[in-house]
């Protein structure tokens, strides 16, 4: 019981870190005078990935390379299959800024270069110093070009003061480093009591409960009719998450594939729901992801789970 409780501790306190870490971010954001969809691509996805972040670069000092690897994989494929689908049932998203697709290419450049490091069997600290500089470059990118264009565009007011934003920032990630902490201990007892390895448990039990903030977050911006913000956390979420929580943590500790052909069979998985995502959402100008393509997400990612605990 007390992995249990551990994992359910460190869960809630991430998810409410997490939910404290993109009321702030989103403060500051709006503060500052950044689109919605870059908020949600940068400020908003970043925030609310911060808790695999912690969950990786924890596990990859405690030597759980498995935890720290499928963690990410996991995210990633659960935050199409799983949390963007579940928002799609409940509030269909409609898609309405086909700049979109520059993002969605970047979510495609840096899941190639996943799968080409991975090929040796390590990811090291030069492509972790790739990962974040193109993530730096495309985070820069997409602020820079969305202050020239925000004249043309339209923002919420800022309700809060950005000394209180920062103070609710810096609070939320104490949380997260505590909770995240949590998180890892109990997943991996359960782990050993279940007899699953800690990639099966990574990339199913810590990348669904990583993801909460993902899914409170689009939901939440989907039914405020806020497609962009919904469908940008989704795509930007992805980014950073190998981008910026593998290449910080590849940067700190190498990290170790411990088996080649589980790697490549997650990562099959990774492109063929990313391109899924794609195809429900052309054309990109006036497409929709409706009910009926949430579902169909929903089910493959059904099909992943019940394939890794065969």
């Amino acid at each position: 019981m007390i992995a249990y409780i551990w994992l359910i501790l460190g869960l809630t306190v991430l998810v409410m870190s997490g939910n404290w870490l993109v009321t702030g971010s989103v403060q500051l954001a709006r503060y500052f005078k950044i689109s919605s969809l870059v908020v949600g691509l940068t400020v908003v996805a970043y925030g609310t990935s911060a808790p695999e972040m912690f969950i990786s670069v924890g596990a990859a000092l405690d030597g759980a390379h498995d935890i720290a690897l499928g963690n990410v994989i996991g995210s990633n494929i659960a935050n199409i299959g799983c949390i963007l689908a579940i928002v799609a049932l409940i509030y269909p998203i409609v898609i309405r800024n086909k700049a979109i697709a520059f993002d969605l290419m970047i979510m495609f450049v840096v899941t190639t270069l996943l799968l080409v490091f991975g090929l040796n069997g390590v990811i090291g600290f030069w492509e972790g110093v790739c990962f974040v500089g193109i993530l730096v470059g495309y985070t820069v990118w997409s602020v820079v070009k969305s202050r020239m264009n925000f004249s043309s565009e339209e923002t919420e007011k800022v309700t809060m003061k950005p000394i209180l934003a920062v103070l609710l920032i810096l609070v939320s990630i104490v949380g997260l480093y505590f909770g995240s902490g949590w998180f890892v201990l109990g997943a991996r007892e359960i782990a050993l009591q279940w007899g699953v390895s800690e990639r099966v448990i990574a990339i199913s039990v810590v990348a669904i409960g990583t993801s909460f903030p993902e899914l409170m977050t689009s939901l939440v911006a989907a039914i405020r009719k806020e497609a962009d913000l919904s469908i940008g956390n989704i795509i930007g979420s992805n980014i950073f998450n190998i981008a910026g929580v593998l290449g910080v943590t590849s940067i700190i500790r190498s990290l170790n594939i411990g088996d080649l052909s589980m790697f490549f069979f997650d990562m099959k998985w990774v492109f063929g729901i990313s391109l899924a995502l794609v195809l429900c959402m052309l054309p990109l100008s006036r497409g929709k992801i409706s009910r009926l393509k949430g579902g169909l997400l929903l089910l493959s990612f059904m099909i992943y789970i019940l394939i890794l605990y065969r």
